[in-house]
C-alpha cells in the first residue's frame, strides 16, 4: 500500500459480485481511482441468484441502466414477491409481497384495523387488500407508482434474470468506464511484514498485481480474507441449517409468472424462478436429513417443463465471516457471507456493502474507527437478515418430517423471540433506518404462518364498526380497481423489455 492516496483498487474474482463492485466503483469513485479486476476464465462462478428485491433498482439507476435494455438483455421478468407453499402447514400458502397491504388511517398501521376487524370475527385475510397480490395472481404487471390520489403506495418491484447475463452487462459498462480486466489464476498473495496489509497478488503465469486497496470477490475460496488474512467464518447453520442446493433450469411456461415461488419439501424447499428464455429451479436442503439423490429426484419430479441440461450439486455453510474489511481488504459476495436464497438478498448484501464503503471509503491510510464502523453495520445488516429468515423456518407448524421439527424446536437469538412475542401479543412491530425487512415485511411473514396477535393495538379501536367495515370494503375496492387496466405480465415484456432470441 502506499504512503499517498490511494491510487488503485484490486478486485480479486468476478461474477457477478466482482462486477457489480467493479461496475459501481468506476462509476462512484472512477475519477479518483484506477481498478483492475482479475478473475479466471478457468474457474467457474457460482453466481448470487436470479432473483432479486427491490434496492437493486438503486444500483441499476446509479450505473445509469436503462431498465428496459438491462430486463431484455438479461433475459429478464418481473418480480412482485414471494409465494411461499407448505411453510406453515402442508397444503398452506401465502405471498410476501413487496409493499404494504392496505392503507394507514388515522396514523395507524392498516394491519391494526385489520386485526380489529379479524378480533371480531371478520373473514378476510389480509392479501385482499393487496395489490401485489391481486397483480400477481391475476399474472398482471405495470409500472405504477401511486394509486390515483390515495395514500395508498403503487406496485414495488424487483427482478428475475439470468446472473451470468447480468456479470456481462456490468463488466461492459465496467470496462467502458475504464476498469482493466486481467484474466488470471491468484497463485500467491503478498503481505507486507510489518503492516500485515496486502501488496499484491501473484498470478500463476508469474505476474505480479499491486494494489493499495483489494475486494475479495474470490466466492467460497476467500483468497484474501480468509486464506491470506486469517479472517474466522462464524457458522450460522445451527439457526439456517440448509447447506446444499441441486439447481437446474427447465424449458419456461405459461403464464410468465411475476413472482418467485418457494415450495418447502420434506427437508428444505424448492425455488422456481420465470425467466423469459426458461425456468430457474433448484432444491435447497440439509444433507443431515436427505441424499443428494434424493433431493435431485424430487427436484426432477416436481418441474413443471422439460429440463435443461443436468443438474448441479452446491456446498455452502450460512454464516459470515467475523469481519469484513480487515487491513487494505473488504470481502463481498460470498468470500464474506452466505446468506441462504430463501428471500433472495445475495445481490442486495453486495450492493448494499458498497455503499457502506463508499461512505468510509479511506482517502489516504486506513483509519481504525472507519473499519469498525463499516463492520458494525454490514454485521448488523447479516444479523437482521439472518433473523428474518430464522423467522420462516421457526414460525412452521408442521411435525411431518424431522428436518421439519427440528427447525420448528431449536433455540433461535433472543432478537427472534423477542420480535415473535411482541407481535404476538397486539401485533407490535418495530424497524430501524438500518433493517432491510420492514413492517410489512415481516407482518406477511408471521400471518401467513399462522401467527395471529391475540390483541390489536386499542389505538385502533378509534372508529366505529360500521365505520371499519366501510373502511376495509374502500381499501379492497380501491386495490382491485388498480390492478384491473394494467396489461398481462407477458404483454408488457413483449410490449416493452422483449429479449432478443
Amino acid at each position: 500500500m502506499t504512503d499517498g492516496n490511494i491510487q488503485k483498487v484490486v478486485i480479486v474474482g468476478g461474477g457477478t459480485a466482482g462486477w457489480i463492485a467493479a461496475a459501481a466503483m468506476a462509476q462512484v469513485l472512477g475519477p479518483h481511482i484506477s481498478i483492475e479486476l482479475v478473475e479466471s476464465d478457468a474457474i467457474g462462478t457460482v453466481g448470487v441468484g436470479e432473483a432479486t428485491i427491490p434496492p437493486i433498482k438503486i444500483l441499476n439507476n446509479i450505473l445509469n441502466l436503462d431498465e428496459d435494455d438491462f430486463v431484455a438483455k438479461t433475459n429478464g421478468s418481473f418480480k412482485l414477491g414471494i409465494e411461499f407453499n407448505n411453510w406453515g402447514q402442508v397444503g398452506e400458502s401465502y405471498l410476501h409481497g413487496f409493499g404494504r397491504p392496505g392503507i394507514g388511517l388515522n396514523r395507524q398501521p392498516f394491519y391494526q384495523y385489520f386485526l380489529r376487524h379479524l378480533h371480531s370475527g371478520g373473514q378476510s385475510n389480509l392479501w385482499d387488500y393487496s395489490i401485489h397480490h391481486k397483480a400477481a395472481y391475476q399474472h398482471k404487471f405495470g409500472r405504477l407508482n401511486k394509486i390515483g390520489n390515495t395514500n395508498m403506495t403503487g406496485l414495488s418491484y424487483a427482478f428475475h434474470f439470468d446472473a451470468g447475463l447480468y456479470a456481462k452487462l456490468l463488466r461492459e459498462h465496467a470496462e467502458g468506464n475504464g476498469v482493466k480486466r486481467t484474466e488470471g489464476l491468484v497463485d500467491a498473495v503478498h503481505l507486507d511484514e510489518q503492516t500485515g496489509f496486502i501488496n499484491s497478488i501473484g498470478l500463476k503465469d508469474g505476474s505480479i498485481v499491486e494494489g493499495d486497496f483489494f475486494i475479495d470477490c474470490s466466492g467460497f475460496r476467500a483468497l484474501l480474507i480468509g486464506d491470506a488474512l486469517g479472517v474466522e467464518y462464524n457458522d450460522w447453520s445451527h439457526w439456517l441449517p440448509v447447506n446444499k442446493a441441486v439447481a437446474v433450469g427447465c424449458e419456461r411456461t405459461e403464464p410468465l409468472l411475476p413472482y418467485t415461488k418457494a415450495t418447502a419439501r420434506s427437508a428444505g424447499w424448492q425455488w422456481r424462478i420465470p425467466l423469459q428464455h426458461r425456468t430457474g429451479n433448484g432444491h435447497v436442503f440439509c444433507d443431515r436429513y436427505m441424499s443428494v439423490d434424493e433431493a435431485t429426484s424430487i427436484l426432477i419430479d416436481n418441474l413443471d417443463a422439460p429440463m435443461l441440461g443436468e443438474p448441479k450439486v452446491l456446498s455452502f455453510v450460512t454464516g459470515r465471516r467475523e469481519k469484513f474489511w480487515h487491513k487494505n481488504c473488504v470481502a463481498l459476495g460470498l468470500s464474506g457471507s452466505f446468506m441462504e436464497p430463501l428471500e433472495s438478498t445475495s445481490i442486495h448484501m453486495v450492493q448494499s456493502n458498497l455503499n457502506k464503503l463508499f461512505t468510509l471509503f479511506p482517502r489516504q491510510r486506513i483509519v481504525d474507527a472507519d473499519v469498525d464502523e463499516y463492520n458494525r453495520q454490514v454485521a448488523y445488516e447479516h444479523e437482521h437478515v439472518r433473523d428474518f429468515l430464522i423467522l420462516h423456518y421457526k414460525l412452521t407448524k408442521r411435525d411431518d418430517a424431522p428436518f421439519w421439527r427440528y427447525v420448528r424446536d431449536m433455540d433461535v437469538p433472543k432478537s427472534v423471540t423477542d420480535k415473535i412475542a411482541l407481535f404476538q401479543g397486539q401485533g407490535r412491530l418495530f424497524h430501524t433506518d438500518e433493517d432491510l425487512f420492514k413492517q410489512a415485511s415481516s407482518l406477511q411473514i408471521m400471518l401467513g404462518q399462522g401467527l395471529i396477535p391475540e390483541d390489536h393495538n386499542v389505538l385502533a379501536d378509534d372508529i366505529s364498526d360500521e365505520q371499519l367495515k366501510l373502511f376495509l370494503s374502500n381499501v379492497e375496492g380501491v386495490a382491485s380497481r388498480a390492478v384491473m387496466p394494467l396489461p398481462s405480465h407477458t404483454s408488457f415484456i413483449e410490449q416493452n423489455c422483449k429479449a432478443s432470441r
